[in-house]
């Protein structure tokens, strides 16, 4: 379980940490996963400004408001309980001789917008096959 601090951001690259757990692990299947209610797992590339835009794209889509249901916590906070529905708790990648088959600009991230819990565990899983 990797333990990841989202204080300063909300979108946290992972890339590195899915890299270093398959290195050993031959041909299968690595499964990423957030045992989180308000963050998600996403496919994306970094750096590029995609990361902000896809903040960005959140944040228009579940605006920060008093329109939820679920009104405990931060104003808006119920937004952070729709974000999974939207961004998966986990992705799923296909790993040869070690190396995640991610394409050339792609990168493993966990995005979390929730500013009430800025400590997430991440779990890493193989699949031998």
């Amino acid at each position: 379980m990797l333990g990841v601090d989202t204080t300063s951001l909300r979108i946290v690259d992972l890339t590195g940490a899915v890299r270093r757990f398959c290195f050993s692990c031959g041909d299968g299947l690595c499964n990423v996963f957030v045992p989180h209610a308000t963050a998600g797992v996403a496919i994306i590339e970094t750096g590029a400004g995609s990361d902000d835009d896809l903040v960005e794209t959140l944040e228009r889509l579940l605006p920060r408001d008093d329109r939820y249901r679920h009104a405990h916590g931060s104003a808006g906070h119920g937004a952070d309980h729709v974000l999974p529905a939207i961004i998966s708790p986990s992705v799923t990648l296909p790993v040869a001789a070690g190396e995640p088959q991610l394409g050339t600009w792609q990168s493993v991230v966990l995005v979390d917008l929730n500013r009430d819990n800025p400590r997430r565990s991440v779990r890493l899983s193989f699949l031998e096959g």
